[in-house]
C-alpha cells in the first residue's frame, strides 16, 4: 500500500519537523484511516536511507493520517512517496 506526503504537521507559524500528513490511496472517509493506526511507514530518500514512521491517528474527515517519523524530515518529501508495511 503506498500513499503521499501532503505536508508537515503545521499551524500558524510553527510546523512540526518529524510529524507529517499523508494522504492515502483507497482511504476516502475517518472510519478506514482509523484502520491504519500503528502501521509502520517507510520514507526512501534519494541517497537511499530509509526514515521509518508510525501512523498515530486519522487527519481530518478526508482519509489523510498523521505519521512521526523517527528524525525529522527533509523538505524534499512533500509530494513523494511512502510505502506502508
Amino acid at each position: 500500500m503506498e500513499g503521499i506526503i501532503v505536508s508537515y504537521r503545521r499551524a500558524k507559524h510553527s510546523y512540526t519537523g518529524n510529524q507529517m500528513v499523508v494522504l492515502v490511496s483507497g482511504y476516502e472517509n475517518r472510519e478506514k484511516a482509523s484502520e491504519l493506526i500503528d502501521k509502520k511507514v517507510v520514507y526512501k530518500t534519494e541517497s537511499g536511507k530509509e526514515i521509518t514512521g508510525i501512523v498515530k491517528r486519522p487527519h481530518g474527515n478526508s482519509g489523510k493520517v498523521l505519521v512521526h517519523f523517527e528524525k525529522g524530515m527533509p523538505g524534499q518529501a512533500v509530494s513523494k512517496k511512502v510505502v506502508f508495511n
